[in-house]
């Protein structure tokens, strides 16, 4: 395998004057690795996309914009909120579907210095109350369904601007998103300070809150940077193995969104990278792999990232076969590990593409890692090197760096780390020392530089590609008058990879089953997080010596007694 023209490769493109050259910046009084070509500020990624007005940028159904009719809108709306009142330092929320609103708003906000706040679109009234509450945004984006459960929050923001999308018919209090882009107008003129917030995405809180991530436009454009320096030294290292040079002009690319915009993987990584070359996203109601098989051979797709789980639906799906995917050249899974199976079954299935991954978190602004081609077919349980805006190592429980080769909690340092939680000092000081991210994954890294993640350090639950806290889960429950003590695990899953799994004691007394529960959860929290496998147990759940629930021993002991699938 080429690994030495890897090495190479990376030290010719991060070395002087290169393209991807690495020097040492200094973020809130913290030394750490940066692009020394990267752009500014997210204001002028959407800037460089005006050479590319007349291809089309958007497509979603039978709607198809242009980057000069996105570009119109885009202006439209960052005027509006100029008028408003709403400037730089303030914030924006946005809940809704993927529609191309969600990206217009976004180019929107962040190139006039305001900061999106992601709303995760299954959240309940509840949930949404206590972001709304957290992030004290100016004005709500949202669609119909977000409308109704807002709706039903007891005590709505008092002051914040409503702009419906897609609502059908007027709305009291609320004002029409056509009725924003109708007054044409200009993109305010506004500094951005590299190192304010471009966006807060939430993710979900240990401690039985969401807490709000804030990702600035520094680490939202070195995660581009990571990306393209992904393809390139990839790219490179193949030539300088086999003297095949990568085509002269590459491809204008069209990839299909699969993965909710208010998460890092179709934002900072999909969107970012694919409007930064000019390409055409192309966007769907919801996923269906079906659909996605249509979609990929009407619009001639050349690349689909998403949860591993949608590229093993659309290998296996029926219509596979008798679909013309030949436009394919990546399949990339992200937000949860890609079986080596499946790497494999890509490479194996897909003539026309190659599978590919990356590792990253929200606290990153997208990934830490990326692998493709060659080196993830070799290397199929990796999750790649880390980029060259990193720097990474593996610490023991005293947060001493263990030797090359051991496991540890991967700790990484770089200028796409986050700045912090909002309103989270605690949060924080206990996520972030002294620069170093403490990403919760046990890893251990090889000789290559390559990050193999072995398990999991905080106590979470990974489904289809979604964070789910055991904590967050486990406070809902015990909101139940009649729960005594409930434990929250994963439980393995063929499809999802995890599903929750919750193990439950009632009181001495009371009797609940498994649907009452579960509906009762399901008016607290998100939908995706109630737990799918319960267990009522007639004696108290395990624990250690220091009376913490032996998590791990339920999950093994009580997953066996599942059906197999």
């Amino acid at each position: 395998m080429h690994y030495a023209e890897l090495a190479q490769a990376r030290e010719e493109l991060t070395g002087p004057g290169g393209a991807f050259e690495i020097v040492p910046v200094t973020v809130g009084g913290i030394t750490v690795r940066a692009y020394r070509h990267a752009l500014p500020d997210v204001r002028a990624l959407w800037q460089s996309t005006q050479p590319f007005a007349d291809r089309t940028y958007l497509v979603y159904g039978d709607e198809r914009l242009t980057y000069a009719e996105a570009d119109a809108q885009v202006n439209a709306i960052a005027a509006w909120l100029a008028a408003q009142g709403i400037g730089p330092g303030d914030r924006v929320a946005i809940a809704m579907r993927n529609y191309p609103e969600w990206l217009l708003i976004y180019w929107a906000c962040v190139s006039t210095g305001i900061a999106v706040v992601g709303m995760n679109a299954w959240w309940t009234p509840e949930e949404m109350a206590y972001a709304l509450a957290d992030s004290a945004p100016r004005a709500l984006f949202l669609d119909a369904e977000r409308l109704g459960r807002y709706r039903e929050i007891p005590e709505p923001p008092a002051g914040l601007k409503l702009i419906g999308v897609r609502l059908g018919e007027a709305e009291a209090g609320v004002t029409a998103f056509a009725d924003v882009i109708a007054q044409r107008g200009a993109m305010p003129d506004v500094a951005i300070d590299p190192d304010a917030d471009a966006c807060i995405f939430y993710t979900s809180g240990t401690t039985g809150f969401p807490k709000g991530a804030q990702l600035t436009h520094r680490g939202c454009i070195t995660n581009l940077f990571n990306m393209l320096y992904a393809g390139a030294s990839t790219a490179r290292a193949v030539q300088l193995a086999t003297g095949v040079a990568p085509p002269a002009v590459a491809p204008v690319p069209v990839s299909l969104l699969t993965t909710p915009l208010f998460h890092v993987t179709a934002n900072n990584c999909g969107a970012y990278a694919t409007t930064a070359a000019g390409g055409t996203i192309v966007l769907m109601y919801r996923w269906d792999a079906g659909e996605a098989l249509r979609i990929i051979e009407k619009e001639r797709v050349t690349s689909i990232g998403g949860v591993p789980v949608m590229a093993r639906e659309l290998i296996n799906h029926p219509d596979f076969l008798t679909t013309d995917v030949s436009s394919l050249t990546a399949m990339s899974g992200g937000g949860a590990q890609v079986p080596p199976d499946l790497v494999h079954k890509i490479e194996d299935k897909v003539a026309s593409a190659r599978p590919s991954t990356g590792y990253g978190m929200t606290e990153t602004c997208g990934i830490i890692t990326s692998v493709s081609g060659d080196f993830f077919v070799d290397k199929p349980d990796s999750a790649g090197p880390a980029m060259p805006a990193y720097e990474a190592k593996c610490v023991d429980d005293a947060c001493n760096t263990v030797a090359p080769g051991e496991i540890g909690e991967l700790w990484v340092k770089g200028a796409a780390v986050i700045k912090g939680y909002i309103n989270r000092p605690e949060a924080t000081a206990a996520s972030i020392t002294d620069g170093w991210l403490h990403t919760g994954d046990i890893a251990r890294i090889d000789e290559h530089g390559f990050i193999f993640i072995v398990d999991r350090k905080k106590d979470m639950v990974l489904r289809g590609g979604e964070n789910v806290y055991c904590a967050e889960v486990e406070a809902a429950i015990y909101r139940h008058a009649a729960v005594a003590e409930c434990c929250v695990f994963g439980v393995p899953d063929t499809r999802l990879g995890e599903e929750v799994g919750v193990a439950v004691v009632l009181k001495p007394g009371e009797s609940l089953d498994e649907g009452a529960l579960r509906s009762f959860v399901g008016g607290l929290i998100a939908n995706y997080k109630v737990p799918r496998h319960m267990w009522f147990m007639a004696e108290p759940l395990p624990r250690n010596a220091s009376g913490k629930f032996l998590r791990r021993e339920l999950r093994d002991r009580l997953a066996k007694e599942l059906p197999a699938v």
